[in-house]
Formats: structure tokens, C-alpha cells, sequence
């Protein structure tokens, strides 16, 4: 496939990472507002996959930085590194956590992805304002260059954001549905029964 091919599959997976991030919000919400079947279904569903769907979404951001890079030719800013710097750690991260099952990993993956999250943003708008001062820009590989714009939204600094943040609200899945969440949780206690316990006033 050739780079606008590839782009525009990029920017398509961002959209879905979009709706996903939506969708977990919408169920969080009504999760609060009292819907507890069904809320509670979609959590046991989703909960088991969390950790190995942010792995994924670290790795698919990962190798899409590298192509964009290496077979692209688009010469990476220097936001664009520390927006690497963030990501590229939570492949490994993420892939013991989720062989391990280890919910708690949000305590050291998140604040990577919160960190990323919020070069991604200033990225992204320096971008859309290209005309302010940035201490992070060079002439070689200045961080106002729009590679890709898809859909009129979409650019590589967003496409980063949406996977920090998907990665996130996966972490916060991951956690809330764990069987050992709590630190008084009990270690045989079924999902139902923690999610259960949410529920009670």
C-alpha cells in the first residue's frame, strides 16, 4: 500500500479510537446514573480484553510512528520524539501487564500516557496556531509542518492523543473490573460481586 493508503488507514483507526473513548464515557456516565445491568454486562465484556486492547493500541501507535518515519519520510519534530518517548515504553508495559493480568499497572502506564496526552495537545494546537513562539521547534523539523490532515481534524499530534487517551480509559476499565481491585478486596471475589458492590448505596 502506498503512504496516502497508509495515512488514511491511520486516520481511520483514530476515528475509531474516538468513538471507543466516547463509548467507554457514555457507559461510565450511565453506569453513575444507575444502569447497573446493563453497565455491569458491558464491564465483565470489556474488562478481561482492557489490558490486551491498550497493549494493542500502544503497539499499533508504535509501529505507525515508525512507518510514518522510516518508509514515510516524515522527519519526526522533536514533540513528535517526546511524544514517542511516552509511547513506545508502554508496549512492553503493556504486554507483561496483560500476560500477568496485572490491573495495577495504571499506577506506572497512565502517567506516561497522561504526560503523552498532554505534549499531543500542545502539538496539536501549535499546529492549528503555528504563528506562536515554541521553544521545541527547529528548522530542520519544525514542529508546525502538518504531515497528514484527514477528515479535517486529523493530524499526526492528534492521531498520538486519541491513542494516549484510549489507552487510558482501557487502563481505568482494567481497573475498576479487576477482581483484585481494593485494597481490602477480597482474592476469590468474582467480578459481579465487585461490580455489585458499586452498586450498593
Amino acid at each position: 500500500m502506498n503512504v496516502e493508503t497508509m495515512t488514511t488507514l491511520f486516520a481511520l483507526l483514530t476515528v475509531v479510537a474516538n468513538i471507543a473513548i466516547i463509548g467507554i464515557a457514555v457507559i461510565a456516565v450511565a453506569d453513575r446514573d444507575g444502569f447497573g445491568g446493563l453497565t455491569r454486562s458491558t464491564w465483565a465484556t470489556l474488562g478481561p480484553s482492557a489490558l490486551w486492547l491498550a497493549f494493542a493500541v500502544a503497539l499499533t501507535a508504535t509501529l505507525g510512528s515508525l512507518y510514518l518515519s522510516e518508509v514515510a519520510h516524515f522527519v519526526p519534530c522533536t514533540l513528535c520524539w517526546y511524544q514517542r518517548i511516552a509511547m513506545y515504553p508502554l508496549v512492553p508495559i503493556l504486554l507483561v501487564a496483560a500476560v500477568k493480568r496485572d490491573a495495577a499497572v495504571w499506577r506506572y502506564a497512565a502517567p506516561l500516557a497522561v504526560i503523552g496526552s498532554a505534549i499531543s495537545i500542545y502539538h496539536y494546537q501549535l499546529e492549528r496556531f503555528p504563528d506562536q513562539t515554541s521553544l521545541s521547534c527547529t528548522l530542520e523539523a519544525p514542529c508546525t509542518v502538518v504531515w497528514i490532515w484527514r477528515f479535517h481534524y486529523i493530524s499526526i499530534p492528534f492521531m498520538a492523543l486519541s491513542g494516549f487517551a484510549l489507552i487510558i480509559a482501557l487502563l481505568l476499565v482494567a481497573r475498576v473490573t479487576s477482581p483484585d481491585r481494593g485494597e481490602d478486596a477480597d482474592e476469590g471475589a468474582t467480578l459481579d460481586e465487585h461490580l455489585g458492590a458499586t452498586d450498593a448505596p
